[in-house]
């Protein structure tokens, strides 16, 4: 039974448990512990996004973290992606980030990358757990000249903008493209605008005012329309949407139609599987990607496998497999090649050099897919239930795959990041799966007395 760690690392409402200084500092601690194992120099990067609570959990983690005899560097606002870089690139033993992601400012989180520049498995946050509530590391307390020391790495934010630059074709640039790029107010607000900047585009940027708490508020990933109304209002070629800590892209076409991660991962793999780069002719994605993508992918000749939901576990496939490529519908991309984990921006270069390259508009690359309805809802719970004590649910539930067949389906799951149940249908009428998903939320929520 997991007690901190859910599909993301620790998440929760900052300064309550266990979003706590005491437990950033007893996770920093058993961080340190774990990576003291190895023989080299140990030292531990640590970043975050634009949250106001991130200040005092990014002070608890790295008192953690030097009370156990190991350095810390502090990057400070950097997006997610950018500490698993920063990460390898300087060969520390461990990168964690302070983020919520997507979730409201209150909220924040902390999400740990290995030394390979991928996220802990499961096994090694249940590692920390254990250390932390069995007490293993009460006795375990350097001192002298053995504690750990801190210090700014003040040049992280170029670094990070000179790779992804680098991950943009060199015989490209960006001269005739106008770019709406909304930002969220969160980590990418310094990095992103020089990115696309630098390349050539002309950017109008949106969201790149944080103040600690208008972080993902009525803007970036979460919001897109803001986004896609500015595009049509300027007519630009583009919009770019990010979310709080930058591992998600959501993207408008030129006529202000948002296109979500299941359309980008159909336009970049077919781009792969033309170059011969889509290992295995396979994309990876979870259990929440539309139907269209599946018939996309084999329009194509390649396969779709799926996972659970979850950035991490599609990387872990991916990993296992030697796969290329994967994502989720919600805008994290994995291009394996670059970087170990989503990257919004990295995903928005390849998306437009393949637009270069293909010379066609964001709304003619988006033709490859066809999206079945879908929809989504969530029902906030006022604690985890056992779906299968729930009333007729199990019943209503079979009888509505019934109805569907083989033109639809079911999912529904508990968040592993918030205290909600998501329940997901597609089908081909909307107003049909509308009303089914309304019916098992209703059942969801008299449950939950």
């Amino acid at each position: 039974m997991r007690r901190l760690f859910g599909t993301d690392g620790v998440r929760g409402v900052a300064n309550i448990y266990p979003m706590t200084t005491e437990i950033a500092m007893q996770i920093g601690r058993g961080i340190a512990f774990l990576v003291k194992n190895h023989k080299h120099g140990h030292r531990i990067v640590i970043g975050k996004d634009t949250r106001i609570s991130g200040y005092m959990i990014e002070n608890a983690l790295a008192a953690g973290i030097c009370s156990m005899g190991v350095d810390v560097l502090l990057s400070g606002p950097l997006p997610t992606p950018g500490i698993a870089f920063i990460t390898t690139g300087m060969r520390a033993d461990a990168g964690v980030v302070i983020s919520a992601s997507h979730n409201p400012f209150q909220d924040n989180g902390i999400k740990i990358f290995s030394r390979d520049g991928f996220k802990l498995p499961d096994e090694l946050e249940a590692d920390i757990e254990d250390l932390i509530f069995s007490q293993k590391m009460a006795a375990l307390r350097p001192t002298a000249a053995e504690v750990g020391k801190a210090a700014r790495l003040d040049d992280a934010k170029g670094r990070y903008i000179v790779f992804l630059k680098h991950t943009f074709p060199k015989k490209y640039t960006l001269d005739d493209f106008h770019i709406v790029l909304d930002c969220a107010n969160g980590a990418t607000y310094s990095v992103a605008p020089h990115v696309f900047a630098e390349l050539g585009a002309r950017v109008t940027a949106i969201g790149v005012e944080p103040d600690g708490k208008n972080i993902n508020h009525e803007c970036g990933a979460l919001h897109p329309e803001v986004m896609a109304e500015k595009v049509k209002l300027l007519g630009a070629d583009l919009g770019i949407a990010l979310d709080g800590d930058g591992d998600r892209l959501i993207v408008s076409d030129e006529n202000g139609r948002i296109l979500d991660g299941d359309h980008l991962m159909a336009i970049c793999a077919a781009d792969l599987m033309s170059r011969r780069q889509l290992k295995k002719k396979t994309l990876v994605a979870t259990v929440m990607s539309n139907m269209g993508l599946d018939i996309a992918m084999k329009k194509i000749g390649g396969k779709l496998v799926r996972t659970q939901v979850g950035d991490r576990y599609v990387v872990e496939e991916m990993r296992r497999k030697k796969y290329s490529f994967g994502g989720e519908q919600s805008g994290h991309l994995i291009f394996l090649e670059h970087n170990t984990t989503g990257d919004g921006i990295l995903a928005a270069l390849q998306l437009m050099s393949v637009m270069i390259k293909k010379k066609k508009t964001v709304s003619e690359l988006a033709a490859i897919m066809e999206s079945l309805p879908q929809v989504l809802k969530n029902v906030r719970t006022a604690k985890k239930m056992d779906l299968d004590l729930v009333p007729q649910f199990n019943r209503t539930v079979k009888s509505m795959e019934d109805k569907l067949g083989k033109d639809g389906r079911i999912l529904v799951r508990h968040s592993g990041t918030e205290p909600v149940v998501r329940v997901m249908i597609e089908g081909k009428d909307y107003d049909t799966i509308d009303t089914m998903a309304g019916e098992l939320c209703e059942l969801i929520s008299r449950a939950d007395v």
